[in-house]
């Protein structure tokens, strides 16, 4: 092999270098041909440009090209290689893992205590606020303009808590049916702890008249701790609804506990289904928004109660859910969402959920050994 190289620098001219190698190869002995994964392999090589000694710029692009030729040979081999290797690599990658939305039902747990512990203060706000509300021969109902102009229909309340108990269904049944119940379940019962937290403090502060002289209020118990007890056991048992019989007391108006679970059981509906079901979510709304209406033609709350139920519970459910699907928020520091007093909860409830959960529905309880056999077959049947 020869090489010659001409360098000049500026004005200086250095003299011609010509260096010419020889490279004997030794005899090839006569082996056999090699085998690789069982296919016999070629050994091929390519011819050694002929030298010339006399035309250098040649001889290099030659050079040169025999050494591209045997890269792309030799990326060529690894590709293929791969390509032989590849059906039989197979990397097992955990499901949570790959997906990055851990279950945790233990922080599901943390928020359904959460939730549970202020439904049941709610009731003892309740009994506490009741003994302040004033009479309805000293302090009539307040002006309400919904009220001039509409007038009470005894049986519109009835009507607005069986809505209530129907969309709670629903979403109860589409809940257990969620892949994703965990998350899902832990973000339910935090906005429920939450709003009836709300709830106590405005109900605590401000001690509104009952909203029409038809309402019936227990008597006033002052001093007996005995007979207030068995009266939040009373609301709790009957669920704190009217037509158990259970709730009796008066002064939970500022904002409407009814308003709240029917808004808040729609907007879950909806944002875990299927957008193509929009029949079903048409009919959640009809009932939400028929409820909600009935509260007030039944007279059972003013409208301000009705208006700031719908409100907050609406603003808190599309505040955590835009923290929760755009993660870019999360650190972002200019984010004045994360200036909310429950960020720090939302962290620890949301820390390891990594990607927005999507809507995937599968059976509550496990199938038995044989229907899950079936279910392998059937699966890698339609993979191959």
């Amino acid at each position: 092999m020869a090489a010659s190289e001409l360098i000049q620098d500026h004005e200086d001219v250095r003299p011609h270098v010509e260096a010419t190698a020889t490279t004997t190869n030794p005899p090839t002995p006569n082996h056999p041909p090699r085998v690789a994964n069982g296919n016999l392999t070629r050994l091929t090589s390519l011819p050694t440009p002929p030298a010339d000694a006399h035309d250098g710029k040649n001889k290099q692009e030659r050079s040169r090209l025999s050494n591209l030729l045997q890269q792309n040979q030799l990326i060529h081999s690894l590709s293929s290689g791969l390509r032989r290797h590849c059906d039989y690599v197979k990397i097992t990658v955990s499901e949570e893992r790959a997906n990055h939305l851990p279950k945790e039902w233990w922080k599901t747990g943390v928020a359904f205590l959460y939730a549970l512990f202020t439904l049941i203060f709610t009731t003892v706000v309740i009994t506490i606020v009741h003994e302040r509300v004033p009479d309805k021969s000293v302090s009539p109902p307040l002006p309400d303009k919904f009220f001039d102009y509409v007038d009470r229909v005894p049986w519109a309340f009835t009507v607005t808590e069986v809505n209530g108990l129907i969309l709670v269904g629903l979403w109860f049944v589409q809940w257990i049916f969620l892949k994703h119940k965990a998350i899902v379940g832990r973000r339910c019962f935090f906005l429920i702890g939450t709003l009836y937290m709300y709830r106590c403090v405005t109900m605590y502060i401000t001690t509104l008249p009952v909203p029409g002289k038809h309402m019936v209020c227990a008597p006033k118990l002052y001093n007996d701790s005995t007979g207030k007890i068995w009266r939040i056991l009373r609301l709790i048992s009957g669920g704190g609804l009217s037509m158990t019989g259970s709730h009796l007391m008066c002064g939970d108006f500022l904002y409407s506990g009814h308003t709240v679970m029917l808004t808040l059981s729609y907007l879950f509906i909806k944002e875990y289904s299927p957008r193509w079901m929009w029949w079903y979510h048409w009919t959640c709304w009809l009932l939400s928004a028929s409820g909600v209406v009935c509260i007030l033609i039944g007279h059972e709350h003013y409208s301000i109660d009705v208006v700031i139920a719908y409100f907050i519970t609406t603003r808190i459910f599309w505040w955590y859910h835009t923290m929760a699907n755009t993660h870019a928020l999360r650190q972002a520091p200019n984010n004045y969402l994360s200036r909310t007093w429950w960020n720090m909860i939302f962290n620890f409830l949301e820390k390891n959920v990594q990607t927005t959960v999507p809507i995937v529905f599968s059976w509550p309880v496990a199938l038995p050994s044989s229907c899950r056999q079936r279910y392998r077959m059937v699966e890698g049947g339609r993979d191959e």
